[in-house]
């Protein structure tokens, strides 16, 4: 064998410290470890010469070379592996960083703009109250992995890995924020919409929901409807209060994708998935979340792992995890038909859905499509 670093094992009565130092001496081996209780020997760097002799020592069980290992700490979270992520072809979730060729707005408390698991693009602060975009919740930042965590090897992995993250911050630390500045938002969204493909928005507020062009318009839905015109694929939370979504805008509105939450704890089918972050029942209709007509699909939002801010990943529940998922998957399939409009996207998401979880708890007795995104 040739001259480089190996690992000799010994047999049971040898002495590893004796032995090391013997070899030290006699073979010039320049030492890296002793090992004394998981194994007897010692790893060290030897000449081609000095391998063949101390292999060849009765002392000796056996001489093999080194090796390398590297880190596997990056993690699929439950939801990404619940509507099947890591089947698409597009997300070609491998390991390898590449990245969906696809821009997503974030409307949010912000996002972590340093965070390595992240790939940030242009950015808005539309916060009339702080400056800056970066995010003093979290909650953005976690938003933002869920769709597009790089496939780095590193943290977790988004359903559009490498997407280009727009961080549009619209929300306060505290996680609220006025309309006005979600039109804001909206605005710098329509704006760009040339090259913005979507946009989510895992926020809500009570308000009626007046249609566009009616006798009483609203401001925030009439922002809507001309960033949908625009071409801007809008994904939003169906709202977290157990109640019907047509008393939440914007989830109320028709041009939208409303998203309700599954509770799955294992990102598998079957409801054998014992509880993590909290008590509910394994595949089906997550007890917070709002339900109604206007819900579209329905998509993984209970103990989600994401990324957070300063750095860091989290690991939280909510309708809010249920829109990025979807928002990912919208990604998915611009990323393929570039030029789609809104509801051919909708169209298309709600055909792939499958119909595999229990709706037994779901209020409004409709059994929504479940986000999946094999095939795209």
């Amino acid at each position: 064998m040739p001259e480089g670093d190996y690992i000799v094992v010994l047999n049971d009565r040898a002495d590893p410290m004796k032995m090391a130092a013997e070899h030290v001496q006699s073979h010039g081996a320049r030492m890296m470890h002793i090992y004394r209780h998981a194994l007897r020997g010692y790893a060290a760097h030897l000449s081609a010469e000095a391998v063949a002799e101390i292999a060849a020592d009765p002392r000796v069980a056996f001489v093999q070379p080194d090796g390398v290992v590297s880190t596997m700490a990056q993690s699929q979270p439950t939801g990404i592996d619940r509507v099947d992520a890591d089947l698409s072809p597009t997300a070609g979730i491998d390991g390898v960083d590449t990245q969906v060729d696809v821009d997503v707005a974030v409307l949010d408390t912000g996002v972590d703009l340093q965070h390595p698991d992240l790939n940030i693009s242009r950015r808005k602060d539309c916060s009339t109250r702080e400056r800056g975009v970066d995010d003093g919740n979290g909650h953005g930042s976690h938003v933002a992995g869920i769709i597009g965590a790089r496939d780095n090897n590193i943290g977790v992995v988004g359903v559009a890995p490498g997407a280009r993250i727009w961080p549009i911050k619209v929300l306060e630390a505290d996680g609220s924020g006025p309309f006005s500045d979600v039109i804001c938002g909206i605005d710098f969204v329509t704006g760009n919409a040339h090259k913005i493909d979507v946009a989510n928005m895992s926020l809500g507020g009570f308000a009626p929901d007046k249609p566009c062009g009616g006798t009483e318009p609203d401001a925030l839905h009439e922002a809507i409807c001309a960033s949908v015109v625009a071409g801007v694929t809008d994904v939003v939370a169906a709202g977290n209060f157990s109640s019907d979504a047509s008393q939440i805008v914007p989830a109320s509105y028709d041009e939208v994708i409303t998203v309700s939450a599954l509770a799955d704890f294992d990102g598998k089918p079957g409801g054998a998935g014992g509880p993590t972050c909290r008590f509910e029942t394994d595949v089906t209709f997550a007890e917070f979340s709002n339900y109604g007509a206007d819900i579209d699909l329905i998509a993984p939002g209970l103990c989600i792992l994401s990324t957070w801010r300063n750095g860091g990943y989290n690991t939280i529940s909510g309708t809010s995890m249920s829109s990025p998922h979807v928002a990912g998957g919208a990604a998915l399939y611009l990323a393929n038909h570039p030029g789609a409009s809104p509801a051919e996207v909708k169209s298309a998401l709600q055909a792939a859905g499958s119909s595999d979880w229990n709706n037994v708890d779901d209020p409004d007795g409709i059994k929504e499509p479940l986000l999946n995104v094999a095939g795209l």
